[in-house]
């Protein structure tokens, strides 16, 4: 499977970069190149979410969204040519947390400012594509 993974060096991103190559999918990460190029036998496209440009003319069989927040970046990245798109969202995405359990089911933000409101409002945008 040729997977696009968004954000690959740092945090979750590196995880799912690993886990990928160990079930041996073809591997591109798109990153600023701030944390390093990847593991070996890993493709790295070095750019900015907020231009995808790079990315185009290409395509994915899926893309591991793990670094999204930003609506607009979230919108122009789900809209590249690609066969699945999974979007990692956050807890912060619901207004309840941390003060209540929540589940798929709470509520999310719907307006404000900051990460939870734009995880959520980010969500929105893959969810609508």
């Amino acid at each position: 499977m040729r997977l696009l993974i968004l954000g690959g060096t740092v945090f979750l991103g590196r995880h799912v970069v690993d886990a990928a190559l160990q079930r041996g999918h073809e591997v591109t990460i798109f990153t600023r190149g701030k944390h390093g190029r990847g593991p070996e036998g890993v493709e790295h496209v070095a750019g900015d979410r907020a231009d995808v440009a790079p990315l185009r003319g290409r395509a994915w069989d899926a893309a591991i969204d793990t670094s999204g927040y930003d609506p607009a970046q979230v919108d122009a990245s789900s809209a590249l040519d690609i066969g699945h798109y999974v979007f990692v969202s956050s807890c912060n995405a619901y207004p309840d947390w941390p003060e209540r359990p929540v589940d798929e089911d709470s509520p999310t933000w719907e307006d404000g400012e900051g990460y939870g409101p734009d995880k959520a409002a980010a969500e929105r945008f893959v969810l609508a594509r």
